[in-house]
């Protein structure tokens, strides 16, 4: 199957300014046969929910498809990671720091995060590992709803080389009713070693 990539990003998407990066990124992830399924959303905020999260492949494919599109998509990472050297790619890479031991929470830092930037997308895994889990982490739907953003869809498909937008999503006030749509929608798709189990 030969890989798709659209011509440009939403207009009201946080983006960079094309360049050989993205250039060269889009060719390795269209030469290795990959594409994009569904509509990027033109909002200028947004959490990007990620799933099924079965590999280390999925950080990187996924990193590569969103240089490709010239998107700017934060990531958090724990903030001790950001000393040294280190700090300067993580930051070029857009990566979030997180203050994971303070009394301020994840999610308060991350909404405000939100409050304080006119444009930012946020992705997530809600699975949180890897590994094979009954129940997702709900940090995702806290920081949705504290800061009014919605959430999009994003799914990974090995078998068919694709990364798909689904639904755009306002999260309600249900935690367990939100979390039993969602995963109905990820059900079909197969990460590199398993499905949303």
């Amino acid at each position: 199957m030969s890989g798709y990539l659209p011509p440009a990003a939403p207009p009201r998407a946080p983006q960079y300014k094309p360049g050989c990066g993205a250039r060269l990124c889009r060719w390795i992830v269209l030469r290795a046969g990959w594409r994009l399924a569904g509509t990027l959303p033109d909002v200028p905020k947004v959490i990007l929910i990620g799933a099924p999260h079965s590999s280390f492949w999925d950080g990187v494919w996924g990193m590569l498809m969103k240089i490709a599109l010239g998107l700017k998509v934060g990531i958090m990472i724990k903030a001790e990671l950001f000393r040294g050297p280190l700090g300067w790619l993580l930051r070029k890479l857009d990566t979030i720091p997180v203050q994971r031991k303070r009394a301020y929470g994840v999610v308060e830092q991350m909404v405000q995060h939100f409050a304080d930037s006119d444009a930012l997308w946020l992705g997530i895994t809600p699975e949180g590992t890897r590994r094979v889990v009954k129940r997702w982490r709900s940090g995702f739907w806290q920081i949705a709803r504290g800061a009014h953003v919605p959430v999009q869809l994003v799914y990974f498909d090995y078998p068919s080389k694709t990364i798909g937008f689904g639904p755009l999503l306002q999260m309600g006030p249900d935690l367990d009713a939100e979390m039993t749509r969602i995963r109905a929608f990820y059900a079909p798709y197969r990460g590199k070693y398993r499905g949303v189990g």
